[in-house]
């Protein structure tokens, strides 16, 4: 009768072989595929074996998505998501490498475009616009952004996600609006539009940096009748001779 002991590190990889074909013990090999739709996650399948729990994943995702917004990305341990999730580390472990990759995968599981409000008048759709934004959802979608700024500077990944999921998106929604209004003849033609589109992003991520909120639905409507509007609504000569930045005149 032949006795095993425990392979250690140093085992060679035949001896590791004999060792695991003796005892039995079958190996099972994980393979990762991104799905790309409606699901808006990874999918791990077990080779010959069963789905992995979807319920599972979304927990997970959604306890690291809520520590981001509550302490931010550097403070944002797999200890902690697992306690959050109630789950063990090694199921956080079977899904994603590391911290980063759980955190990319989970904001790309969120709504990345707010919905375009068409009203017919600019006006209109930059006080639907300020509604979307600052609803409970776009309001966590910036807290979340905030919770990455420290990392953002540092891995090029992030910066990705979070210019194509929460930027991106707010800026194509913006001049859309502005679009719309050059062709009914609200604003005159000659606009810089990304200029205008960054306006009131700018402006509430300000207010979220200092004081840790968004502006209201109330305050998000008069910054629009205040700062957006007129300037949207200005002759495009005005903002041309305005002010610069870098050399660069904006108009």
């Amino acid at each position: 009768m032949r006795l095993w002991t425990l392979p250690t590190c140093s085992d060679t990889l035949e001896y590791r072989n004999a060792f695991v074909a003796e005892c039995g013990i079958a190996t099972r090999r994980v393979s990762m595929t991104r799905d790309n739709g409606a699901g808006g996650g990874d999918e791990l399948r077990h080779r010959g074996g069963r789905s992995r729990d979807s319920s599972r994943d979304l927990a997970l995702r959604e306890a690291a998505l809520d520590l981001l917004a509550e302490v931010g990305y550097d403070r944002l341990t797999m200890d902690a998501v697992a306690a959050r999730a109630r789950a063990g580390k090694t199921t956080i472990y079977r899904r994603w490498q590391d911290k980063a990759e759980l955190v990319v995968d989970s904001l790309n599981s969120l709504k990345g475009a707010p919905d375009i409000p068409d009203t017919g008048s600019l006006r209109q759709d930059l006080h639907a616009l300020a509604e979307e934004i600052t609803s409970a959802e776009g309001k966590f979608g910036a807290r979340v952004t905030v919770g990455m700024v420290s990392a953002l500077a540092r891995d090029a990944e992030l910066r990705q996600v979070i210019r194509e999921k929460f930027m991106a998106p707010r800026m194509t929604g913006f001049r859309e609006v502005f679009e719309r209004a050059v062709a009914r003849g609200e604003m005159s033609d000659g606009h810089d539009l990304d200029l205008l589109a960054g306006l009131f992003p700018a402006l509430a991520l300000q207010q979220l940096v200092m004081s840790g909120e968004l502006p209201d639905t109330e305050f998000a409507r008069q910054i629009m009748d205040e700062a957006v509007y007129p300037l949207a609504t200005a002759p495009a000569a005005r903002i041309a001779t305005g002010a610069t930045a870098g050399g660069k005149t904006y108009g």
